[in-house]
């Protein structure tokens, strides 16, 4: 059991031929992910070797997953036409779409995700790692080999911390990791992973990674205390950042004392979730949970 993603996902890329879409589904491949085929309308009718693996190009999403049985398709296309092609995979009815690109304008990512609302496809960012559920799939850039499985479900809106949790807790494993992205419009929420991690009945514990600016924290913190049973630790990234400054990630903007990582801390604590000032500290609280020694 896992959420999102497990080893009957059938995976195609959109983007396939670039750069990055054949760089990360050799990687893909390399980690066991059942990966089927791919997308680009130009080299339609052609195909791909990756190391012997020769996968299928199609038209579009439709086709190639009346071809393969395609329930996952993961978006490797440049931001210009990430919209039409996560509206395709839309219209296809694909279960889930994860999109990696970088870049997307946020207009863009406001219509697509508008456009998902009361359809069968749940998307997965834009700009964020994927989804990964070790020894089972992988979806997206995710490294596969510094975790293992296990019952820990983790949540992230950055990639980089979404590693190093991996590795930190690496003894334990997870069950699924979900990198959701920091733009200020996603699909996935931190809502929605805390909602399948507790209906998961393989998923014992949880770590939620967000990050200063919005409010997105501060509401799953709401939720955590009406609906999560399971313990929860949770990491806020940007305890240092200066007040009143933009940060890296886009739409992490603090006005105030709202979306200060002070202020999600006391959220997420006022919930009951053990919150580290740093990722290594919240590994810890982590450990001790599971290990049964939390006071």
């Amino acid at each position: 059991m896992a959420i999102f993603l497990d080893d009957n996902s059938k995976i195609i890329v959109q983007g396939i031929t670039g750069g990055e879409g054949t760089k990360h589904t050799k990687r893909m491949l390399a980690s066991g992910a059942q990966v089927v085929g791919g997308v680009n309308a130009r080299k339609a009718g052609t195909s791909v070797d990756f190391d012997g693996t020769v996968l299928p190009v199609f038209a579009s999403v439709e086709e190639a997953m009346n071809e393969t049985g395609a329930n996952v398709t993961v978006g490797f296309v440049p931001p210009a036409f990430t919209k039409d092609s996560v509206i395709e995979a839309i219209d296809a009815q694909i279960p889930l779409a994860v999109v990696i690109t970088e870049g997307v304008p946020v207009h863009d990512s406001a219509a697509f995700w508008a456009y998902a609302q009361g359809k069968s496809t749940r998307i997965v960012g834009p700009n964020c790692p994927g989804v990964i559920s070790p020894g089972k799939s992988n979806a997206g850039i995710i490294p596969a080999d510094i975790t293992k499985a296990g019952r820990i479900g983790l949540v992230s809106k950055s990639g980089t911390l979404t590693y190093q949790m991996m590795f930190e807790l690496r003894d334990f494993g997870f069950s699924t990791c979900v990198g959701i992205g920091g733009d200020p419009i996603i699909g996935t929420t931190h809502i929605d992973c805390l909602e399948a991690f507790q209906n998961d009945p393989e998923t014992d514990a949880i770590v939620m990674i967000g990050e200063i600016g919005g409010d997105a924290e501060e509401r799953a913190a709401a939720y955590i205390k009406a609906n999560v049973t399971k313990p929860v630790v949770g990491y806020v990234a940007g305890f240092t950042a200066p007040e009143g400054k933009t940060m890296g990630h886009a739409g992490a903007i603090v006005s105030g004392s709202s979306g200060t990582a002070q202020a999600k801390k006391e959220a997420l604590e006022a919930a009951g979730v053990k919150v580290g000032k740093t990722p290594s500290e919240t590994a810890r609280l982590m450990r001790e949970i599971i290990e049964g020694t939390a006071g």
